[in-house]
């Protein structure tokens, strides 16, 4: 494939996915997860790594030439640095309460989630089945009703709280 026929659709999709990207992780931001965000967001970042792996290619003189700039480089070096910090980050700075939470109850019998979702467990076991969720014990914890069951475990908590 020559460069003018990469050029014309890797650019655009690396734009395009782009303004995707920038738009729904604007709204997660600020906790705006309506109808499908968070999935394509999730999803759609392929899209983007495609597009600019494939639009750098296509503009590779262009790309390598930044490499020989200070102010370019310094922009890339503080990318990279901010990457391996998010990745690498000590334990302690993790204190989402939202995310403790959420670990807790999926740590939780069925019976005490039940408690919290203002039910009891055998309503829950109830409508677990009607979603097609099975559960053999209402001693089970959220984490082992999602293996049993090859769900994930947030399936499993939004089939309890819708």
């Amino acid at each position: 494939m020559n460069k003018a026929s990469l050029k014309s659709w890797a650019t655009p999709l690396a734009i395009s996915s782009f303004i995707i990207l920038a738009v729904t992780g604007i709204l997660m931001f600020f906790k705006i997860e309506t109808g499908v965000i968070k999935p394509i967001h999730e999803w759609l970042s392929w899209a983007m790594v495609a597009g600019v792996v494939l639009h750098t290619l296509a503009n590779w003189k262009s790309f390598t030439g930044y490499f020989s700039k200070k102010p370019a480089l310094a922009i890339i070096g503080v990318g990279l640095m901010v990457t391996l910090f998010s990745v690498f980050a000590p334990a302690k700075l993790d204190q989402n309460p939202r995310m403790k939470m959420t670990k807790a109850i999926m740590s939780s019998k069925l019976e005490t989630v039940a408690e919290v979702a203002g039910s009891n467990s055998t309503d829950l076991v109830s409508k677990l089945s009607q979603k097609g969720i099975a559960v053999k014990d209402q001693n089970m914890t959220i984490h082992e009703i999602a293996d049993a069951n090859r769900k994930n475990e947030m399936a499993v908590l939004a089939a309890i709280f819708q």
